[in-house]
């Protein structure tokens, strides 16, 4: 790839999923129950290995994945996007037997992962988690000795006791990456990561009804027993877990918001291009035209954004968290922009149950919101931007 194109092999394996998502994975998701997991469509997407490359592909494949997905059926993508979100902390600072228990079934779609972040009171501000793991006596009848019998070097493991809320998956989830406060430091220097299967005694959950196709749920913890060998990393060092997770996928939300935007914009030129108004087309319309322009212009503008944030985490560029915040910053608004502006130009079909374009407008807004909302990502880059003034 150069800095402004795809090479052959890329555009030819995008199109082969692009195929796939209309010929395979639409009829799978269409069958689907609007917020609950759909097992089907994931085990196809493990029976076309596509969930294998979420854990073995760099940044921009990840990126061209998601985007391609996305183009055809973004219930796929966003099933395949949470299956990553949610496992890819095993794979980064799991042990190995959590890895060899977990990650298999993930791959394969058998086993549905969630990644377990934000709280009732933290949903932006991810450091002012309040979830808390609190240390427990270790020995008979201790926490650290009740989960699979293995204490910590202490003789103490830890009951998680508080809430999540707005995690995808939940409460359908086989087992969740789960972030609490262990109070090593302050702030986000006392955050662990814990990988919590879902059976945990005190684990419950709760449905949440949203405008979402998938599940989107709260989880209670009600002193849930954790020992040392469900910690993720180290103790007091779950937050970059999260982060290291969140600096690789938000380029890829990127991607997935890129590929709903040209959905849109082929759409609408199909339909200007075709539509008779006031004796011609549509697309003979100054105001139009000049609409679709800027819809185009925008949305190359984005990809090549998320492809230059993808390039800089493959290149292991100190660059990436203020790249990366570009990237699902400019794609996500742009993706809005688009979608609603396809939405006008199509008119009332467009609204339509079932058309496209009203499936993209329903999609089209959470991204904005989760992985870090807009203004988030603008505090970021500002963030980013004085931070390399500072050091220079």
């Amino acid at each position: 790839m150069t800095g402004f194109a795809l090479g052959v092999d890329q555009e030819e394996w995008c199109g082969r999923l692009r195929a796939l998502s209309a010929r395979r994975l639409r009829p799978l998701a269409e069958k689907g129950e609007p917020g609950r997991v759909n097992r089907p469509l994931l085990a196809a997407l493990g029976e076309e290995g596509l969930l294998e490359r979420v854990f073995v592909s760099g940044a921009l494949e990840l990126c061209l994945l998601r985007e391609s997905l996305a183009y055809g059926c973004t219930e796929a993508e966003t099933a395949l996007a949470l299956q990553g979100l949610g496992a890819y902390p095993v794979l980064r600072a799991g042990s190995p037997a959590q890895r060899e228990r977990w990650l298999p079934g993930v791959r394969a779609g058998r086993l549905v992962a969630a990644f377990a972040l934000s709280e009732p009171g933290a949903g932006s501000d991810a450091a002012a988690l309040a979830l808390a793991a609190e240390r427990d006596g270790g020995g008979p009848g201790g926490a650290a000795a009740g989960v699979d019998g293995v204490d910590s070097v202490d003789g103490r493991g830890w009951r998680l006791t508080g809430e999540k809320r707005w995690i995808s998956n939940a409460p359908e989830a086989d087992f969740y990456t789960v972030f609490a406060r262990t109070g090593e430091g302050p702030g986000a220097k006392g955050v662990t990561a814990f990988l919590v299967p879902a059976d945990r005694p005190g684990l419950t959950g709760e449905a949440l009804d949203m405008l979402s196709p998938h599940p989107i749920g709260s989880l209670a913890f009600d002193g849930v027993p954790v020992g040392p060998e469900d910690v993720l990393g180290e103790p007091g060092r779950g937050f970059r877990v999260a982060m290291d997770t969140l600096n690789l996928f938000r380029p890829s939300v990127g991607a997935f918001a890129v590929g709903m935007a040209r959905a849109a914009l082929d759409a609408t030129l199909v339909h200007t291009s075709g539509r008779s108004a006031f004796g011609g087309v549509l697309a003979d319309l100054q105001a139009v035209a000049h609409r679709v322009a800027e819809m185009a212009t925008r949305t190359e503008a984005a990809r090549l954004l998320v492809y230059a944030a993808a390039g800089a985490y493959d290149s292991g560029s100190p660059e990436v968290p203020r790249r990366a915040a570009m990237a699902k910053l400019l794609a996500t608004e742009t993706a809005q922009y688009v979608v609603d502006h396809a939405v006008q130009l199509h008119g009332a079909i467009a609204l339509q149950r079932g058309h496209l374009l009203e499936h993209l407008y329903r999609e089209v807004r959470a991204p904005r919101i989760y992985e870090g909302a807009s203004e988030v990502q603008r505090t970021i880059i500002a963030k980013e931007l004085y931070r390399e003034v500072a050091a220079r």
